[in-house]
């Protein structure tokens, strides 16, 4: 096992195209890392950087102890999992996850128990003379897996392994992928464009936009403690809703939301002392759709903390209600990525707001509702830099 370090990492396409920029990322040793964004965002030519398979325009790669920076992909102890499989239609299972070894010169026998110890594993024992065309799309990646394990790598990487699975399939095959990765223990760098696949299986979880490496934390603190409106958006679904909003800290502190006041807590402002340098200024306001409850359900009246909103949309899964409705304020429209330097924040006039209700919810569609807010979960950022303001 080894960590992957990617230090001030670049890749620039002969077109001129600036495909990543400065990443300086860790992947500790034995870790589950994910990377994930958006087509486009450049994880994948990270990804393959680290594999050996693009060349790095300027940076360091460490693989280990050794910098890897000109090191042949077969030489960097690696094994890749591709999206596509990447299988031999004419040989079975066996040869097939064998076949390393076999370019490898293994002995015979070193072949066979590696490959059976890799089946059983994985479930595949009564597979191995069955070839791929045979096989289902999860039983293929399984062979795919299979591949990888018995190379015995110091390192996994994996190029959106379950994109072409059903979604029954994906939610199983996460699961198998992250119990056979906590088992073998090797250092782990997935790629995925899919925030739940990176939410529910990374020990820590990268995002990336537009080549830029915008926060690195654990699945639940990127949830919670978001680095910038970027972030706040990408991870979450639905995804956080956004508004613009005056703050006025004074005795009793408020933030105004289009023509409604929403009163704050003492206990908010301890946690985000930056706040104080937004007194009196606008700033943008998060709220997560969990953090709106139907008002009427309330038990007492909770003065200074609803918001009111033209319904929508009702939308009842059974265990909750999605509710999209109208606010009368103005919304943020992030137009760039953070820390681009062209990025700005315009306003638009309307807000579409979603919350997950009680099953109990009485809303209605083009009736007025009233959302009790819990204001120590509001999140807000500074409308020039996209930045939380926390502290």
């Amino acid at each position: 096992m080894a960590e992957v370090t990617l230090e001030k990492v670049n890749k620039v396409y002969d077109n001129g195209f600036h495909a990543v920029h400065d990443l300086d990322l860790d992947v500790r040793d034995g870790e589950f890392l994910v990377l994930v964004g958006p087509s486009g965002c450049g994880k994948s030519t990270a990804l393959r950087m680290v594999a050996g398979l693009e060349s790095i325009s300027s940076g360091k790669l460490t693989i280990g102890d050794r910098v890897v920076n000109d090191v042949h992909p077969k030489d960097r102890d690696i094994a890749f999992v591709f999206q596509n499989y990447a299988l031999y239609p004419h040989m079975n299972v066996r040869d097939n996850i064998g076949f390393a070894l076999k370019l490898r010169k293994a002995s015979k026998s070193e072949i066979n128990e590696r490959v059976a110890e890799a089946a059983r594993l994985l479930e595949l024992t009564d597979l191995l003379d069955v070839k791929p065309g045979q096989l289902s799309g999860g039983q293929r990646q399984r062979v795919a897996m299979g591949r990888a394990i018995v190379r015995r790598p110091q390192v996994f990487l994996m190029d959106e392994p379950l994109s072409n699975l059903d979604a029954k399939l994906r939610v199983q095959m996460r699961a198998e992928i992250s119990r056979l990765q906590h088992d073998l223990g090797v250092t782990t760098l997935y790629v995925t464009h899919d925030q739940i696949e990176a939410m529910t299986m990374g020990d820590r979880v990268a995002v990336m936009s537009k080549g830029l490496l915008q926060q690195v934390d654990t699945p639940q603190n990127l949830y919670d403690r978001p680095d910038n409106l970027y972030v706040a958006t990408f991870i979450g679904s639905p995804q956080m809703n956004l508004m613009m909003g005056q703050l006025a800290l004074g005795a009793a502190p408020t933030v105004t939301i289009g023509k409604q006041t929403l009163s704050l807590t003492a206990s908010l402002i301890a946690q985000r002392p930056d706040l104080r340098a937004f007194d009196d200024r606008e700033v943008v306001v998060g709220i997560r759709p969990e953090s709106l409850d139907d008002a009427s359900l309330a038990r007492e009246t909770d003065e200074g903390r609803t918001l009111e909103a033209l319904v929508e949309l009702r939308e009842g899964l059974g265990s909750e209600v999605v509710a999209h409705a109208m606010l009368d304020a103005t919304g943020p429209k992030v137009e760039t990525a953070q820390r681009d330097p062209e990025a700005t924040l315009t306003g638009t006039g309307g807000v579409e707001i979603v919350a997950r209700l009680d099953p109990r919810t009485a809303v209605k569609v083009d009736e007025l509702a009233r959302f009790t807010v819990d204001v120590d979960t509001l999140h807000f950022f500074d409308p020039a830099t996209t930045l939380a303001i926390r502290g």
